[in-house]
């Protein structure tokens, strides 16, 4: 079992997301609105895997992504993002993600590419 953060600005996907790892038997141990949020609750959690949108208000997803993985380096980082942004992804893969999925996704991409961070 997976301790996992989840952070996105949008509500629904952040519930959908959650309904997903839990039914895969994963917890989550923590939800963030901004990226701001999601390096608070990084660092008050310390799950291993942070699903994570790219644009989101008060700080994006690439800067908390590159906050939280200077706090701990083999923390596993999944973007969940809108198509459209192809650049933003290779330059998070760049900078240490190691999966992403594009919104809207299928619960079968999501997991196949959650199941492929945490093996």
């Amino acid at each position: 079992m997976e301790k996992i953060l989840i952070c996105d600005d949008s509500e629904y996907l952040r519930l959908t997301i959650r309904e997903l790892v839990v039914k895969l038997g994963h917890e989550v141990v923590a939800e963030g609105s901004n990226g701001k949020e999601a390096v608070e609750l990084f660092m008050e959690h310390h799950p291993g895997v942070v699903t994570m949108d790219i644009v989101m208000p008060e700080m994006n997803g690439l800067e908390a992504m590159q906050k939280i993985i200077e706090i701990d380096p083999e923390t596993r980082v999944i973007i969940v993002t809108a198509i459209g942004h192809e650049i933003l992804i290779k330059r998070a893969l760049k900078m240490g993600a190691m999966g992403y999925v594009i919104k809207p996704f299928t619960s079968e991409e999501f997991i196949e590419n959650l199941n492929s961070v945490i093996r």
